[in-house]
């Protein structure tokens, strides 16, 4: 008999993310007058933090770096080649959603030569051919129609994010094309692999952070929010208006 727990993990973290907004939002009113106001929640974001740190040090991080360690090369561009080549058909949806007819039909080509002759994604064919890719989310598309960001929100595991690239993370997560195997074993076998496959293509930069930064989450959260400007700021820059509710140009998120 199948593990019922296991099947439904992924949608119980989902619930999880979902349920922990909604406490936030209601609990917005407690903030103090002197908090960062793009992150009200600081006391809160900085518990997660700490608690995502704690993961990461006793799971995450010693995993992938065994993993970075006893695997070969080529097998670590194949696996993070796949990830990606999934990504690129996220990417492709995004791009449709923005109103951005480039960027959507190479992603619409990457996905396509690399997925049938690439081995499922295991070889960036596309590349090869000079097909540029581009990496577009639902955060980004939530802000190309004029949804705010909101505070920023350093969610359970995941880490930094914002109530719209949150909102984003929960749309992409529930199409991904992980969750709908049916096969439970092999869903979570991949699950595991690309978080570790993640992490491991991040450990120089943390080693990076962690001996640099004085106040390691202020440091994160301004870089992050920094770059998720900058990435709407690229999609001015082509000719794509961003309006707020009130009908203004916004230059955040």
């Amino acid at each position: 008999m199948k593990n019922r727990t296991s099947e439904q993990l992924p949608g119980a973290l989902l619930r999880w993310v979902s349920g922990g907004l909604l406490c936030l939002v209601l609990a917005g009113c407690a903030t103090g007058p002197n908090a960062n106001p793009r992150d009200p929640w600081e006391p809160f974001n900085r518990q997660v933090t700490e608690f995502n740190d704690a993961v990461d040090g006793a799971v995450l991080k010693p995993v992938a770096t065994v993993y970075r360690d006893i695997t070969p090369d080529p097998v670590r561009t194949g696996v993070s080649n796949f990830f990606e080549n999934l990504r690129d058909g996220w990417s492709f949806i995004n791009a449709s959603l923005q109103l951005r007819p480039r960027e959507a039909v190479e992603n619409f080509m990457r996905f396509n030569v690399n997925t049938f002759f690439g081995l499922a994604g295991v070889l960036d064919i596309a590349s090869e051919m000079g097909i540029e890719r581009t990496r577009l989310d639902f955060g980004q598309t939530l802000g190309r129609w004029g949804i705010p960001s909101g505070p920023y929100l350093v969610l359970p595991i995941f880490g930094p994010s914002s109530v719209r690239d949150a909102a984003g993370f929960t749309i992409e997560a529930r199409g991904d094309f992980v969750q709908g195997l049916s096969d439970v074993a092999l869903r979570n076998s991949l699950y595991a692999l690309r978080a570790v496959e993640t992490r491991a293509n991040l450990l120089r930069a943390t080693t990076m952070l962690d001996g640099a930064a004085l106040d390691k989450y202020s440091f994160t959260r301004d870089v992050y929010l920094q770059r998720r400007e900058s990435q709407i700021e690229d999609l001015k820059d082509k000719g794509i208006g961003l309006q707020n509710g009130d009908g203004q140009h916004t230059d955040t998120k």
